[in-house]
């Protein structure tokens, strides 16, 4: 004979799950135990936590080119920031906030630099965290992702392309533009171009929204990859005016908050050769330099 068993209905938990869960990034309501948002695949473990912390986090982009650093930078910044007891010390909301950082500090570990971002959203990075700064009572909430590249330039090209490259530019409070110094050294004009495209595309947004002549967003324009030319070092905002002339002027003309900074990482590169692929660059020495101030600077000016 079967014996029956009775088992509790938790009505709590179907109420739960009735609810729908808007997305951070664009809004968009989903299934409250859906991993990826259905529209923008942007993770809502960021709602989640938006939602327990009681706070509206603040959205901070990191932008470039492909192969411009953006990984590098920002796993070595989370790096450096949480383990940092100076001015600004960050905390990490959500195991998933530090898989970029493990990721990028593991490779350069081995000598290599981090894989190239992938194409499809639902393979990015997102990094959710709190920032804590000297002379400001209160921690800040922050959200800063790891786009891709070509993405970003397809956005671009072709607004709403992707929906969380294109909800995310149109919310974020702040902006870190990457421009390879290495590339700008070898007299290629793509960097200058991106970047022009990228401050008329964040202008252009800020203008819909607010009729004023500039932009108030903060920018800023960082030179990765400038550990062999001193000079960006010396004065950043001088080797732009020289070296990426239209840049400095879009930016002056488009913006009242910008800088110019100049950050490396690997203070040595050297190449190998991969079958197949060609000569790769790869860290012999890590040196981190002018990584931490661009991100002082902006969140001190949110």
């Amino acid at each position: 004979m079967t014996k029956r068993v009775l088992v509790p209905m938790e009505s709590y938990r179907l109420a739960e799950a009735a609810v729908p869960l808007s997305c951070y990034i664009c809004g968009v309501d989903n299934s409250y135990s859906t991993e990826l948002c259905r529209h923008c695949a942007a993770p809502l473990a960021l709602s989640h936590q938006a939602r327990t912390q009681g706070v509206r986090p603040q959205m901070l982009a990191v932008l470039g080119t492909a192969a411009a650093g953006k990984t590098v930078y920002l796993g070595m910044l989370l790096d450096m920031l949480t383990r940092q007891n100076g001015r600004v010390q960050v905390l990490a909301r959500g195991a998933f906030s530090i898989t970029l950082q493990q990721r990028t500090m593991m490779a350069l570990a081995q000598c290599q630099f981090p894989d190239k971002t992938p194409n499809e959203p639902d393979r990015w990075n997102w990094v959710h965290c709190q920032a804590k700064i000297n002379n400001k009572k209160q921690p800040m909430e922050l959200i800063m992702p790891d786009m891709a590249g070509e993405a970003i330039l397809e956005e671009i090209d072709h607004p709403n392309a992707y929906p969380a490259i294109h909800s995310f530019l149109d919310k974020c409070s702040a902006v870190i533009l990457l421009a390879d110094t290495d590339r700008i050294e070898r007299g290629g004009a793509e960097q200058n171009y991106f970047l022009m495209k990228l401050i008329t595309y964040l202008s252009e947004q800020d203008g819909r929204r607010n009729k004023s002549k500039k932009s108030t967003r903060p920018v800023a324009i960082v030179f990765s990859k400038a550990d062999r030319c001193e000079p960006c070092f010396d004065n950043p905002e001088l080797y732009a005016k020289e070296k990426t002339p239209n840049l400095w002027q879009q930016v002056q003309q488009r913006f009242e908050n910008y800088g110019f900074f100049a950050s490396g990482v690997a203070g040595s590169v050297g190449f190998r050769e991969e079958p197949g692929e060609g000569p790769m660059a790869v860290p012999l020495r890590i040196e981190p330099r002018g990584i931490v101030e661009p991100f002082e600077w902006l969140v001190r000016k949110v």
